[in-house]
């Protein structure tokens, strides 16, 4: 068994069949399935994957701290979540559980599902879980860092120790060289394939040439390579000296492997490549990270682009040239009027978040500006944040407003390490 989420039911002694058991929380038991939830026993303490102990009964008090001990040996340092219901002593002996745990030191929380219909509750429970198995999971993912950070990222060049501290991933430092070596070791029939499908599918190719393309391409491969061989689940690079030593860009290496569900940050900023790893893991949403450019106070509006975005977000999309240097290829694309999230991490312990949310108005194609170019206009939030407390450049934008799922998971598993 090795499902996702799971559940172990805990009855006192004096429920003594698997009917009588079913008669008082079978209903629950159904609705929690529907939700992908499945019935553990004791045997699967040692799924690394979220768990919930409904109490049944009272008098489960004793029965859930064994329970919970043999589990610490498996999976540490998980919240506890515990459900509820109306009847047979559940809730009472639910608060004795949370109240014991607290004392130690132990978060947890109590869902009190007051129905087999109590939709909210159910939903509540699912996305506890999400954000459980997503915690769990950034402890085990590596982000490369390729080169050093930008020389001007002066407040989003964490210590790696404070990445893995305060959101897990462990960070692996690669050296710039290792591109270049693998450059020289490519097969052409790959970069035919990808020529192919970034070329047919632009509504149009300005500046770059053909050797300008290919030379992307080159780069987008030796990335995924790197992703391999270090077991990468995502990467920054300090893409400018690319353009200083090569002449070239990272702008379509970046967009693909974000698209091949890598996530991959510009300019070596560990702080946005987290928060994209983070949004990306928890909501199943391919973010696109940019500059805010421009802003408008008085209507609650701002400017962001950058030179790559992933292809598979925007409806259309132009080849254009990278636009600081004039050199190699960048992504002009064109994102349609959607309801969006925007997202920045940052502090000196990466312990902050900033949300809002709002809609794309229009797409832009400023000579002035990074290529992909989008107008938001926020419903929730204000830019004004951005010029009094700012966390550091890039923004994440996630398609959708989730901004609620986005602050739930931050206070539960962020703020509290403080």
């Amino acid at each position: 068994m090795n499902s996702n989420f799971g559940f172990i039911p805990i009855a006192s002694q004096f429920i003594k069949t698997e009917e009588e058991l079913l008669k008082i929380a079978g209903k629950y038991f159904s609705s929690l399935k529907n939700l992908g939830v499945e019935r553990w026993n004791e045997e699967n303490l040692d799924i690394p994957n979220p768990l919930i102990y409904f109490i049944i009964t009272g008098g489960t008090e004793n029965l859930f701290l064994n329970l919970f001990k043999k589990r610490t040996k498996f999976v540490k340092d998980e919240p506890v979540f515990l459900i509820a219901h109306p009847t047979h002593n559940s809730l009472p002996a639910s608060l004795e559980i949370l109240a014991k745990l607290q004392q130690e030191g132990i978060s947890g929380k109590i869902f009190y599902i007051s129905s087999e219909n109590d939709l909210s509750t159910f939903e509540n429970i699912k996305q506890n879980l999400t954000n459980s198995k997503t915690n769990l999971d950034l402890k085990k993912y590596k982000i490369g860092l390729i080169g050093s950070p930008s020389d001007w990222l002066i407040a989003s060049s964490p210590d790696a120790n404070i990445v893995s501290k305060t959101w897990g991933p462990e960070v692996i430092s690669i050296e710039m060289e290792e591109i270049t070596e693998l450059l020289n070791i490519l097969n052409k029939d790959e970069i035919k394939d990808y020529y192919n499908s970034l070329v047919n599918k632009a509504r149009s190719i300005n500046e770059p040439t053909n050797e300008d393309i290919i030379n992307n391409i080159k780069i987008y491969l030796a990335l995924k390579r790197l992703t391999e061989k270090y077991k990468l689940t995502a990467l920054t690079i300090r893409c400018f000296d690319l353009v200083l030593n090569i002449k070239s860009t990272g702008c379509f290496g970046l967009s693909q492997l974000n698209d091949d569900g890598y996530i991959a940050g510009c300019e070596g900023d560990l702080v946005s490549t987290v928060g994209m790893l983070w949004s990306y893991k928890l909501l199943n949403q391919i973010p696109w990270m940019a500059n805010p450019v421009q802003l408008d106070e008085v209507n609650n509006t701002l400017w962001l682009a950058h030179c790559t975005v992933p292809r598979s977000i925007v409806g259309s999309y132009n080849i254009r040239s990278h636009f600081e240097s004039g050199i190699g290829v960048g992504i002009q694309g064109t994102f349609s009027n959607d309801k969006v999230t925007l997202m920045r991490i940052g502090g000196s312990n990466m312990e902050k978040i900033w949300l809002a949310e709002g809609e794309i108005i229009q797409t832009g194609n400023s000579e002035h500006l990074c290529r992909t170019q989008v107008e938001i206009k926020l419903s929730k939030g204000n830019v004004s944040e951005l010029l009094n407390n700012p966390l550091g450049n890039h923004l994440i934008l996630t398609k959708g407003h989730n901004s609620r799922e986005l602050y739930d998971y931050w206070s539960n598993y962020i703020n509290i390490r403080k």
